[in-house]
């Protein structure tokens, strides 16, 4: 059973991730990056180890702060711009500095940068 959650896990990694790049939309670009990240969790669960556990469980804990902090970010920029095309967000920097700062952030946490939470969850689950 666990090769077969490893090997689902993998192609939810690739599928969500690919369909998570076609989008316009900001919310379903973090909509679908977020389902992109549950393939990690799959695999640490397929691992059957004790690191892989743990790191199950630190993915889904910083996930949902990452993910919570990404959708309140896209909704405070929704205030302020009335739009979540990615197209009509160009020059977000000038007008909205420090969401723009927080949400860099919080992006590169979403990204699994070394040193951020999701970096080290999801190396704890390979």
């Amino acid at each position: 059973f666990a090769p077969f959650l490893v090997t689902i896990g993998v192609i939810n990694i690739i599928y969500a991730a690919l369909t998570s790049f076609a989008q316009r939309n900001l919310k379903r670009k973090i909509a679908y990056s977020s389902v992109s990240h549950m393939g990690f969790v799959l695999i640490g669960l397929g691992s059957l180890t004790d690191s892989g556990l743990s790191g199950v469980m630190l993915q889904m804990i910083s996930h949902g702060l990452i993910g919570a902090g990404l959708f309140f970010l896209a909704g405070a920029t929704y205030d302020r711009t009335r739009t979540l095309l990615l197209e009509d967000l160009g020059g977000l920097a000038v007008f909205m500095p420090k969401i723009f700062a927080m949400f860099s952030v919080v992006s590169f946490a979403s990204l699994a940068l070394p040193g951020m939470s999701g970096f080290i969850s999801e190396l704890m689950v390979f």
